[in-house]
């Protein structure tokens, strides 16, 4: 690609699109955000010298052109599949991927630590963050823009201002990039200034500074506002347009050698190039399958299929909102992916998107729930590992009443190890005052925001999976679950199995088979099927247990199984239990492994690696 004239990069772009939307339609993913980059990844690429010169993504799903440009075009088709190409940029699979960028914010510190390493280790190499897509209203992105300024370093943040994260971008930082403006005649006497004080040696530090000063003082008399990034000492210029990549080009060459920290504000649309993503980039952020001429979406609306689990929670939390004046509903920048915006439109006034800011999401609930409020904060479980000081330090010491609802629990399939939701029962079940349970279907869901939401209840997690449940008829009476309280759904008397969440139905089949291998089992085999009792935990903590004192008196197999890493979680929670009674049972653990990370794939070809299937279920049962 470097060997082409500038005047074709143009029609690079056109085809970058093109090989991304033809894909995407039949092999979902993330469509919106890469149309919307294709010219920055093709100028970033042409002109610096990758991958010696880093380029550090942030919001992964903004990087398939940089994929495909990159030496995986064929392998494109792969992306997301079990054993394919991964759904995010990783160093494991490309020298041209720089760093993880599952989750948002990091560009800036990670790109500084190479731009730091790079001049304290005398290579002459260019780095560069691009940071977009909503992910500047992140606190990581604040601490690492602080740090940019005051450690020495010449790194070129890239702002791709879409105005967008999944939903529309909101907050403070989303309007003062719409309003910001800047001078065209300041920006050309600026770009001329610079290369010339760079050409002429005089850019030293003291004078940098003292001309940085003197330039920001110009840049407010005649804009009429102070830039947030001068003010900071970053250099900063712009707005242009992202999308005319020749431009980009011109402008990447004059600040590429420019000494110290700088940011390139970009304006972009996401979906830009493809008329229906355009249109409703919130849809076509990751629309599924869909016919690439029409636009038409290719939506499965069987009716006879249950409603997904976000569903449930988004019209229940409404149900209950309207009983109870207290409830206000708070989720950092997925009103639609986890359904509160189902509430947002009856009750704009009760319902807060905060932006990509987990931390400030549970602090801000906390700060409610302090003074009368009761917040129901929705995260994605994988996403809530950035708020973990925030959950114990402004929710659990306080004995807060916030009812956190963690989606996406468990494994969520094609996203891979950025998303599993694999870490949060674990890491939640040492705090003190933390009550937390899982569903094990939509009945089960709706009970439990109820009994969540009554008096004197504390921090209350309730997490569950992505995609559909098991009912089809999910609407029930909203009745109290005694906290701490399980439930057996299966007698037996050989082995107890204990499970926790929906990955219960997976175990109610596993008997149900087993069941029917019995039936057949003539009494002259040798094959002994086990009498299995099976016992709905709902509660991790706190444990029941009743449930336990039985088991451990009844049965001298037990197999636990949950949707998250076992270390940690259900498994040794019951064992910690057996051992602090004086029991010794033998206890097998089926859950998520901790001595590596689960890739990508569908969840149940995941499930069947990781030995959480029906039939990995059944041999523990068997002992085999």
């Amino acid at each position: 690609m470097r060997k082409l004239k500038v005047d074709e990069l143009p029609q690079v772009c056109d085809e970058l699109r093109q090989d991304i939307v033809q894909e995407l339609s039949v092999n979902p993913g993330h469509l919106a955000s890469s149309l919307g980059v294709a010219e920055i990844t093709v100028a970033l690429h042409y002109v610096y010298n990758t991958p010696e010169d880093r380029i550090v993504w942030d919001v992964g799903h903004q990087a398939y052109g940089h994929k495909i440009l990159t030496g995986r075009r064929e392998q494109f088709c792969t992306n997301r599949k079990l054993g394919g190409i991964k759904p995010f940029p990783s160093p494991n699979e490309s020298e041209y991927d720089t760093f993880a960028c599952g989750h948002a914010s990091n560009s800036i510190s990670a790109a500084l630590g190479m731009a730091v390493a790079a001049k304290m280790e005398g290579k002459k190499r260019h780095v560069v963050a691009v940071i977009g897509d909503g992910a500047m209203s992140g606190g990581l992105a604040f601490e690492g823009l602080n740090n940019v300024s005051s450690s020495p370093n010449d790194l070129l943040i890239i702002l791709n201002d879409n105005n967008m994260s999944i939903d529309r971008s909101v907050g403070g930082m989303k309007q003062y990039l719409l309003n910001l403006s800047t001078n065209e005649t300041y920006n050309a006497i600026k770009f001329k200034t610079n290369n010339w004080l760079y050409r002429k040696g005089l850019m030293n530090d003291a004078r940098k500074n003292g001309l940085q000063r003197l330039a920001n003082a110009f840049k407010s008399a005649i804009a009429h506002q102070q830039n947030v990034f001068e003010g900071m000492n970053i250099r900063y210029f712009g707005p242009y347009d992202g999308h005319n990549v020749k431009e980009l080009v011109r402008i990447l060459r004059q600040i590429k050698d420019m000494k110290g920290p700088k940011l390139l504000h970009l304006h972009t649309q996401k979906g830009h190039g493809y008329a229906p993503a355009e249109k409703d980039v919130t849809i076509w952020h990751a629309p599924g399958k869909f016919d690439p001429e029409t636009g038409e979406r290719i939506v499965d609306k069987d009716p006879s299929k249950p409603q997904k689990y976000q569903d449930v929670f988004g019209h229940t939390l409404l149900e209950l909102a309207k009983q109870n004046p207290k409830i206000v509903g708070v989720t950092p920048a997925m009103p639609s992916g986890c359904s509160m915006n189902i509430m947002m439109k009856e009750m704009p006034e009760r319902t807060f998107d905060v932006g990509i800011a987990e931390g400030h999401a549970v602090t801000f609930s906390g700060g409610m729930a302090k003074d009368g409020l009761l917040p129901f904060c929705n995260i994605y479980s994988a996403f809530a590992q950035r708020a973990f000081d925030n959950i114990i330090h402004d929710v659990a010491l306080l004995n807060l009443h916030v009812v956190f609802c963690f989606d996406r629990a468990g494994l969520v399939g094609e996203d891979g190890p950025t998303h599993h939701g694999a870490f949060d029962l674990a890491a939640l079940r040492p705090i003190p005052n933390m009550t937390i349970s899982s569903p094990m279907d939509e009945h089960e869901l709706r009970r439990l925001m109820y009994t969540a939401q009554l008096p004197d209840k504390g921090p209350f997690v309730i997490r569950y999976p992505r995609g559909g449940g098991v009912l089809i008829d999910w609407r029930c009476p909203l009745e109290e679950i005694k906290v701490g309280t399980g439930r057996k759904l299966h007698d037996g008397k050989d082995v107890a199995v204990l499970s926790i969440g929906p990955i219960g139905n997976d175990v109610a089949e596993a008997i149900a088979s087993l069941s029917g291998q019995s039936s057949q089992t003539s009494q002259d085999s040798e094959e002994s099927i086990p009498s299995v009792a099976h016992y709905d935990m709902r509660f991790l903590k706190p444990i029941d247990e009743t449930i336990l004192q039985e088991v451990a008196e009844r049965f001298s197999r037990i197999v636990t199984i949950e949707n998250g890493v076992k270390t940690g979680g259900l498994g040794s929670a019951v064992i910690e239990w057996m051992n602090d009674h004086g029991y010794h049972p033998e206890i097998i653990r089926l859950g998520l492994p901790d001595t590596q990370f689960v890739e990508h794939g569908t969840v149940k070809e995941l499930q069947h690696i990781v030995g959480l299937d029906k039939e990995a279920i059944i041999k523990a049962i068997k002992g085999i």
